[in-house]
């Protein structure tokens, strides 16, 4: 069984936005279904190992309108929801969620301060990916990977 990757999340009416925390992971595949059901893997590590997630999320997302950015440190997921309001939580179960899925109180709104600035609010989605590009079915084999953006790859200074 793998491990699982922090998870960091936060909402406003319209979307969610989920950071999976997982530095120079290779392979990422990420797949999101309509009724709510979001998949992660990918290995790290000279011994590859394996960090999975398999979410049921509060309510159903709009996959064509949903975006996604692959990153060296993370993966960042916006996700637009099927109807527009607030969720109580990330996951549909109800009880305690997992010790790896935390609030990402950078992103965070309230609802009461929905009409304030916020600085993601305005963030640019014209430079993330089609999650249509990337879901990937069962039956996919691992020979594809997930193309990287633009810049990635590159040694940081």
């Amino acid at each position: 069984m793998g491990r699982h990757p922090e998870v960091k999340w936060a909402q406003r009416s319209e979307k969610v936005f989920v950071t999976v925390e997982l530095p120079d992971a290779k392979g990422p595949k990420v797949k999101l279904e309509p009724e709510g059901k979001f998949t992660f893997s990918a290995t790290v590590g000279p011994d590859n190992q394996e960090y999975i997630l398999d979410f049921e999320l509060f309510d159903k997302i709009n996959v064509q309108e949903s975006k996604i950015s692959i990153g060296l440190r993370n993966v960042f997921c916006v996700l637009q929801k099927a109807e527009t309001g607030w969720w109580k939580r990330l996951l549909k179960g109800v009880g305690k969620p997992p010790p790896y899925l935390k609030v990402d109180w950078n992103r965070w709104v309230d609802e009461d301060e929905v009409g304030e600035e916020s600085k993601l609010d305005n963030f640019d989605l014209e430079g993330m990916n089609d999650f249509s590009n990337f879901n990937v079915d069962e039956a996919d084999s691992d020979d594809e990977d997930i193309p990287q953006q633009d810049g990635e790859g590159e040694s940081e200074k």
